[in-house]
């Protein structure tokens, strides 16, 4: 059983709560040095056979293993153990924290073919459904981090999964706005949105029966992708057989595009759903953000939240439109 090893503080000052997780670095003085990953001989990563097999695996499929994250944010024994400290709370960080590993020591999702994308998304759906129930969890995180500039730390591809006792500050943001228009307008603001973007035509990247890619309108970062299921869907642990294939299929070409028309940058995915404490959120719209890493955020970023992006996301879908895959 692992040991509780992260702290969860909450900020009077904003309303945010962080995470405070020393044993994921080593000293101070390593945060000096700079991080570069080269690409690795698979005889000498601790993610294949047969270091893979230590700790044991959660999850086994043909092409994808699931295991404890042997440093994890959030350790699964133990409980809140919530209590003031000054004017402040804090809390033990429970939960989980897992990593979602890709057989394949050199086969990232460009170059997968649709069914190898979708039996990783069969996985991020079975683990989710699995943790769902855990009484302490509100939130469960899946995301991918591609390249060292989108903090991947090992070059074999995977992804991650934290599931959390607490809604991340850009979750709850997102449910309040989200809440908020629809009490006034009746109407879910993703999907009027969607509806815009499927007349007006110029930032859909691509799109099929079920999902929809889009350069958003009001883009964070150049070339930002959202992907969106067409139908109303407030729960992606929900998706049925059909759509897992069509979400595949659009993720696959979303990434394959950004990999050809952007030389392979680092880049970010992460699934947006709605939490898992039982509440009702048909309000919301769960979606997948890809996030490529072509620019550094500086001072007015991080000083006012607002992110510049450098091309017209108009331009940015017509550019990546040329390099899709066509065929799988």
């Amino acid at each position: 059983m692992s040991k509780i090893l992260s702290e969860l503080r909450f900020d009077i000052t904003t309303g945010d709560w962080v995470v405070i997780a020393p044993q994921r670095a080593k000293r101070p003085q390593d945060f000096a040095k700079k991080v570069s990953i080269q690409k690795q001989s698979s005889k000498d990563c601790s993610f294949c056979q047969p270091g893979i097999k230590t700790p044991k695996p959660i999850l086994e499929t043909k092409n994808v293993v699931v295991i404890p994250n042997l440093y994890p944010a959030f350790a699964q024994n133990g409980g809140l153990n919530k209590r003031r400290v000054g004017p402040t709370i804090a809390m033990q960080g429970v939960g989980s924290h897992e990593i979602i590993i890709f057989r394949d020591h050199n086969k990232f999702f460009p170059q997968m073919d649709i069914q190898e994308v979708k039996e990783i998304i069969d996985v991020y759906q079975k683990r989710y459904l699995d943790l769902k129930p855990k009484s302490l969890l509100n939130y469960i995180s899946i995301f991918h981090n591609h390249g060292p500039d989108a903090g991947a730390s090992i070059y074999h591809p995977h992804s991650q999964l934290i599931a959390i006792p607490i809604l991340d500050p850009e979750i709850r943001k997102s449910l309040d706005q989200n809440q908020k228009y629809f009490k006034k307008n009746k109407r879910c603001p993703h999907c009027d949105l969607i509806k815009f973007e499927l007349k007006e035509k110029e930032r859909i990247l691509f799109e099929n029966d079920d999902f929809v890619a889009i350069c958003p309108f009001a883009s964070k970062i150049s070339f930002e992708i959202k992907i969106y299921p067409k139908k109303h869907l407030s729960y992606f642990e929900e998706i049925d057989e059909k759509n897992k294939v069509s979400f595949a299929e659009i993720l696959q070409k979303s990434l394959y595009s950004i990999y050809k028309g952007l030389n392979n940058p680092s880049y970010n995915f992460f699934l947006n759903t709605s939490p898992c404490d039982n509440k009702d959120y048909n309000f919301y719209h769960w979606h997948l953000n890809i996030l490529p890493r072509t620019q550094i955020y500086a001072g007015f970023e991080f000083s006012t939240g607002i992110e510049i992006s450098t091309i017209d996301p108009k331009d940015a879908g017509k550019y990546l439109k040329k390099y899709l895959i066509t065929d799988n």
